[in-house]
């Protein structure tokens, strides 16, 4: 459902918010503005449908380039965070949910625009792996096999195994035999990738869920389409379990 911006509350509430911003001392990380934004519109008490004050005003305020707020708020556009319209400005597009006094207001944001992506994650993926089993040919399952080893190998290591985690899970879209699978699915990973704060950024994020990986290859290496399903859903259900957590 599209927001519609509160009338006269909105445009008040949003010309008013900026007053709670400081300018940003190091000038290059997106996420010192949205840790910045996301203290205003708490402090703000802006509320979904609200309207955020413009990316010139933000930039005055933050003492910081347009392009710099612009990416910022591109990185929540594609979490569902806020809504980016032409002639509307940008709609906040969930509320803060008071929980844990403890966790920061930009993880909550991030952490809820990431449960987000990981429903549509959810629906893609399980798909993709159920046509995998099915199609998989020679090829594919010694890639699939490469990729998992390679995954475990590095992980057993204490190395960065983000990438080899991409590897893996490219090498089951290839083998599903449709290549608007591998496109969509990039796209939602391009969107559950785009952070910089702790702890999504740190390699322990997601690691829970590596060792799940075996019996997904091995279900689609045997052709077993059902328990490729389970095996998907076991590792979102990992992730999604390790956001929740991180929300207190």
């Amino acid at each position: 459902m599209a927001l519609t911006p509160k009338s006269t509350s909105a445009a008040a509430t949003s010309g008013s918010a900026s007053q709670f911003l400081r300018p940003i001392k190091r000038r290059t990380r997106d996420v010192e503005v949205l840790e910045a934004l996301a203290e205003m519109i708490e402090q703000a008490d802006l509320k979904e449908g609200d309207k955020l004050p413009t990316e010139t005003e933000l930039a005055a305020r933050l003492q910081v380039g347009r392009s710099t707020v612009r990416e910022a708020l591109k990185v929540w556009e594609n979490l569902g965070i806020v809504e980016r319209r032409t002639s509307a400005g940008t709609i906040l597009a969930m509320d803060i949910v008071p929980n844990s006094v403890h966790v920061p207001v930009v993880l909550q944001f991030e952490a809820e625009g990431l449960l987000r992506t990981q429903q549509v994650r959810r629906a893609l993926e399980k798909e993709v792996v159920h046509l995998a089993a099915l199609h998989a040919n020679e090829k594919d399952r010694a890639a699939i096999q490469s990729t998992l080893d390679t995954l475990l190998d590095v992980v057993d290591k204490g190395l960065p195994w983000r990438q080899a985690d991409a590897n893996f899970h490219r090498a089951i879209y290839a083998a599903s035999g449709n290549p608007l699978f591998s496109q969509l699915i990039e796209q939602v990973h391009g969107a559950f990738h785009q952070h910089y704060i702790e702890p999504f950024m740190d390699d322990s994020y997601g690691l829970p869920s590596i060792p799940l990986h075996k019996p997904l290859a091995a279900a689609v290496i045997a052709g077993d389409a059902p328990a490729a399903v389970k095996a998907m859903e076991e590792i979102l259900d990992s992730t999604e379990q390790q956001t929740k957590e991180l929300l207190g």
